[in-house]
């Protein structure tokens, strides 16, 4: 094991010709409790759970009726936390902001009042996770077709219409960074990044649509470790960026990217991702899984699927040095676009069996996924 810093200080005071410094030992020791004081107050008081027990909210249910449901929700069981979009899928804002922010023509009045929500979560002591939307962003792609990828003389787009920025551009992080940053003045006590990636299935379009590579254009390496660096340089720097906000930095990220040595195509690397963030969130929906772990059709066996994905995480993550958090993503919702005998209807039992197998591998922090948030009733959230 290795000595601490002060311990290794010391060590070398003992050595012969070494004047002692101990005056200069004391001060390393005072300085973080000095660095602390200069820490950014949003002037909210929130307490960190045992356990984060979260459910994803948009800006139009974080702003509408539906909140105060999900406030009751909160109430009534052990859940105690709150995903909420700030930057959402389409590139916008969910909130108006401040006349003076770089932001104000992104911003949508979903959320009419951030700091009413804010202050109810903190009377609730709710957890706020605030959602920052990365690399899909069809607003900034639109404003900015430099930033984004080219098919011909247009932006691409994906299959859905949606279009994506380029991680290899630091401008790109920047525009990122600076509305995490509004999250945190505002009050979120953590940043979860999502879209933290490439598009899907960019190794087949790497040669024939027209970006910028910035920086990485002229390294040494292939195209493939060239995007893994770049989605995982820009988790560093938001990281970094986001010190003295006090606030944790969690990334979405998907499950399968635990079984790869990276995913080629994405840029993620799940061990290198883990190695910047605070909570590494794995979106393990059984929906989304192929036949993976010898299971034939996921779907159908949410605890046996979240109990082989959980094992196999945690083998990636004892292989840190400072492990983050998981906190996995689970499935509220019933996927029956997979078709007939594909999928089972997901209730109490489906979601209660997710959160078991976690528990039982050693995980006791989770989020719910139900794109409309409509959440099922009368589960046990600590089964």
């Amino acid at each position: 094991m290795s000595a601490a810093p002060g311990e290794a200080k010391e060590q070398e005071l003992l050595e012969p010709g070494i004047q002692p410094q101990r005056e200069y030992v004391s001060l390393v020791k005072e300085l973080p409790e000095q660095i602390s004081r200069f820490q950014f107050d949003s002037g909210y008081a929130f307490q960190y759970p045992d356990a984060v027990r979260g459910v994803y909210v948009t800006g139009h249910s974080a702003g509408g009726e539906r909140f105060k449901k999900l406030v009751s929700l909160m109430d009534e069981t052990e859940l105690n936390s709150m995903v909420i979009d700030i930057k959402d899928d389409w590139g916008n804002l969910t909130y108006i902001p401040d006349k003076n922010s770089s932001y104000t023509e992104i911003g949508k009045p979903y959320i009419k009042d951030p700091k009413k929500i804010l202050k109810t979560m903190e009377e609730k002591q709710i957890y706020p996770i605030a959602r920052v939307v990365v690399f899909k962003d069809s607003v900034l792609a639109k404003k900015k077709p430099e930033w984004s990828y080219k098919d011909g003389k247009e932006v691409w787009k994906n299959g859905r219409g949606e279009s994506f920025v380029n991680p290899f551009l630091k401008q790109v992080w920047d525009y990122n960074v600076d509305i995490a940053i509004e999250a945190a003045k505002m009050g979120f006590q953590e940043i979860q990044f999502d879209y933290v990636r490439f598009p899907e299935g960019f190794e087949h379009k790497d040669e024939s649509l027209t970006y910028s590579m910035g920086k990485y254009k002229d390294l040494k390496m292939e195209n493939v470790q060239k995007r893994v660096s770049a989605v995982t340089d820009f988790v560093a720097y938001a990281k970094e960026q986001l010190e003295p906000y006090g606030v944790k930095v969690s990334v979405d990220i998907f499950g399968y990217t635990a079984t790869l040595p990276e995913a080629p195509g994405i840029g993620q690397n799940f061990t290198k991702i883990s190695e910047h963030v605070d909570v590494i969130s794995s979106m393990i929906y059984p929906s989304h899984w192929s036949s993976y772990f010898g299971i034939a059709k996921p779907d159908l066996e949410p605890y046996k699927l979240v109990t082989e994905y959980a094992k196999l995480e945690k083998g990636k993550l004892d292989e840190l040095e400072n492990p983050p958090l998981s906190r996995p993503w689970l499935q509220d919702f019933t996927a029956s676009y997979l078709g007939a005998g594909n999928y089972k209807k997901y209730g109490k039992a489906e979601v209660e069996a997710q959160i078991k197998a976690l528990n039982e591998q050693g995980i006791n922090e989770f989020l719910l996924w139900n794109a409309g948030n409509t959440y099922t009733k009368n589960v046990d959230y600590t089964p």
